[in-house]
């Protein structure tokens, strides 16, 4: 069986559309109707008029699908798709953490799960996180969560003195500093590139610092450089397609696994099988209670609106 083939053909004969992470396999990346980052997948998901939405993704971003999606099924290859930092902010923990700040505007990173975004007056991507943060009146206040990494690496740009939810990803907190100064010792003519969800110390490497689409636009722009490049692993996979010539080099993690890279034990959940199969039967769907969805829609709205200007 040609899975592609098969998968393309039932896409069509149900009116469906494969929304892509840019750290899914490649293979899935390759059938995508669109691959990137949360913002860009965010848009995608407001403006399709598919009546399936097959999200090659984790449960947070299937999640926000629906939430802008509401008649539409929204279906995850792997329903264990998850994700680290997600987990690291429970509903009941996050709302005793705002009640104790009143008087607080709630942003919130899209990685958080929808009861969490119900509780959030904004939501913000690592695109978008300094526009957002700005968009708020200087004498207000504000908490931010639940990524703890991003939250420093906006203060530092934005002077805010900001309520950090104590949160971080998994994948992007595994890079080694010491593996790091290595590897660029052996290339000192390459340029550090990081997400900013990295810790504080990996950060003050980079040349640059910006979300997943951020760092394959600048790669695009210097493609004469070398780049060691301090995100999930997948994200090579579009780099080297944008500018096959360059030398694109994986930071290097702090487990000693095959790869010596990060990688997204969660992201690498789906499969291209898996893709099919949850397209052919339509399920696991995604669902959100409407009471959620209704409160979460509202910041996920002023985060579209803000990125527009």
């Amino acid at each position: 069986m040609d899975l592609k083939q098969d998968i393309l053909q039932l896409k069509r004969e149900k009116n469906a559309v494969i929304l892509a992470h840019y750290y899914q396999r490649p293979e899935i990346q390759e059938i995508a109707d669109y691959v990137g980052d949360s913002l860009g997948l965010s848009q995608k998901a407001a403006e399709t008029h598919a009546d399936i939405i097959v999200f090659a993704g984790v449960r947070f971003m299937a999640e926000t699908a629906k939430i802008l999606n509401p008649d539409k099924k929204v279906i995850l290859p792997d329903l264990d798709a998850g994700c680290s930092l997600a987990d690291s902010c429970v509903p009941n923990d996050f709302a005793t953490f705002v009640r104790a700040h009143p008087d607080h505007t709630v942003i919130t990173y899209i990685n958080c799960s929808a009861e969490i975004k119900a509780m959030s007056d904004l939501v913000c991507t690592s695109s978008n996180a300094l526009k957002i943060v700005g968009s708020v009146p200087k004498d207000r206040p504000i908490i931010f969560a639940p990524d703890k990494n991003l939250g420093k690496y906006i203060e530092e740009r934005t002077g805010r003195n900001m309520v950090l939810w104590d949160g971080s990803c998994a994948v992007h907190e595994a890079f080694c500093i010491d593996k790091l100064i290595e590897v660029h010792q052996k290339h000192p003519e390459a340029l550090i590139i990081a997400h900013p969800e990295s810790e504080e110390h990996i950060l003050k490497t980079a040349k640059y610092i910006g979300s997943t689409a951020g760092m394959i636009h600048y790669v695009e722009q210097h493609p004469d450089k070398k780049f060691i490049v301090a995100t999930e692993v997948g994200i090579l996979h579009e780099m080297k397609k944008k500018v096959p010539g360059t030398e694109l080099i994986p930071a290097p993690s702090k487990e000693d696994n095959t790869c010596a890279c990060s990688e997204c034990g969660f992201m690498k959940l789906n499969t291209l099988q898996k893709v099919y199969d949850c397209l052919f039967y339509e399920t696991p769907r995604i669902n959100v209670a409407e009471t959620i969805r209704k409160k979460a829609l509202i910041p996920i709205q002023r985060m579209l609106e803000l990125s527009k200007a």
